[in-house]
């Protein structure tokens, strides 16, 4: 009885043993089955937060001003690439405070204004440098539904060119007052002298005459030039574009300028080959070679020469040159010699005369054919002026 008992007994061990065995066995199994989709359920959220944040970044980087965002600690905590160029940002900056990150005492300060007043708008920030930069910053504080700050974005934008552009407009409006000044007050002069007894003396009165007309001629050609460089710029000047033999063209403005030539006893020289031919407007092309003689004759030496040269360059362009043997222009001087109303020397261009546009005339026009202006000197060996076209 006792040995059955022993046998039922270790039988019913055995059984309990392989049930709580395949028990085990399934809770193993549902156990790694339930760890399996919670490893897939996380796979699943890092990629939907690695999409998210992949998105999130794609649409700062695709924004043309620079983004900036602080964490709660003030930490950089994303930026964009905007900001990156910039600023010329080469490293990871996250993680960093905005002294760490900018190394600008003037972004500190405007953190602390955003964590007192909230938000600071149109912040106006000048970038150290050689080549000057002016941002435009719009900070704003983040908050939670509490009201606590939780960070703050920084949005930068880029003013340089607005900048540039309005000190050009400014420096143009100065000179051409001053332009405008100098002949009206020569005129205004010479009028209340005759006004005041002068006109009773013929020979007076003859030459005060003559010199307001030679101030109003010179109001004239201003308004003149002013007129076509505006109307350069804004492409408002249709070219008349045809083949164009340029030893004609050369010719009649060597013929132009003949007599003012020989007041400076000047030698006028035409080398422009024969049967080159061109894409141009004739009108204006002879307008470009008119102020480049013109201006040669002027600056150059008295009893100088003045050539015109062309040839045919690499590819599919005409090179044209006028060439004078004069004083020639500086070093720091001959990359500016295109600015509108720019004049190396001031006193020497006021004898002269002139409006102080020829040579930006010249540029635009060039540059409405498709072509490239650009000057070379030497002091005391003469100024060659360049200008390329398509040749026919």
């Amino acid at each position: 009885m006792w040995a059955a008992l022993s046998i039922f007994v270790c039988l019913a061990l055995v059984a309990s043993h392989f049930w709580w065995k395949r028990r085990c066995d399934q809770m193993r199994k549902q156990l790694q089955q339930q760890t399996e989709q919670n490893a897939s359920l996380r796979e699943h959220h890092q990629a939907t937060l690695a999409h998210a944040e992949a998105q999130q970044q794609a649409l700062f980087n695709s924004m043309v001003e620079g983004v900036l965002l602080l964490d709660a600690n003030e930490r950089v905590r994303l930026v964009n690439q905007a900001l990156e160029r910039l600023f010329g940002l080469t490293g990871d900056i996250r993680g960093r405070t905005m002294m760490e990150a900018l190394r600008l005492h003037e972004l500190q300060a405007l953190v602390g204004r955003v964590r007192t007043e909230g938000q600071v708008l149109d912040f106006e920030l000048a970038l150290p440098g050689l080549d000057q930069r002016y941002l435009q910053v719009t900070a704003t504080a983040l908050l939670d539904r509490s009201g606590r700050q939780q960070g703050m974005i920084l949005v930068f934008r880029d003013l340089t060119r607005l900048k540039q552009l309005e000190n050009t407009r400014q420096e143009f409006v100065a000179n051409v007052s001053h332009e405008l000044r100098t002949p009206l007050s020569m005129i205004k002069c010479y009028v209340e002298t005759l006004i005041h007894g002068a006109k009773d003396d013929p020979n007076v009165a003859t030459r005060f005459l003559r010199t307001i007309e030679k101030h109003t001629d010179r109001l004239t050609y201003l308004i003149e030039d002013l007129l076509t460089i505006s109307r350069l710029e804004s492409g408002q000047v249709v070219m008349n574009i045809q083949k164009v033999e340029l030893r004609p063209v050369a010719d009649e403005v060597l013929n132009d300028l003949q007599s003012r030539a020989g007041e400076r006893r000047v030698v006028l020289e035409n080398q422009v080959p024969r049967e080159l031919i061109v894409r141009a407007d004739a009108e204006r092309i002879q307008q470009v070679l008119f102020n480049l003689v013109d201006n040669a004759i002027k600056y150059g030496r008295p009893d100088g020469r003045v050539w015109i040269g062309a040839h045919r360059a690499d590819g599919q362009m005409v090179e044209v040159s006028v060439r004078d043997d004069g004083p020639g222009i500086p070093p720091d001087s001959i990359d500016r010699v295109f600015e509108r109303f720019y004049r190396v020397d001031k006193a020497r261009s006021r004898d002269q005369g002139g409006t102080g546009l020829g040579l930006s005339i010249v540029k635009h026009i060039v540059q409405s054919h498709t072509g490239e202006v650009w000057a070379k000197s030497e002091l005391g060996q003469g100024t060659t002026f360049f200008f390329t076209l398509p040749q026919a």
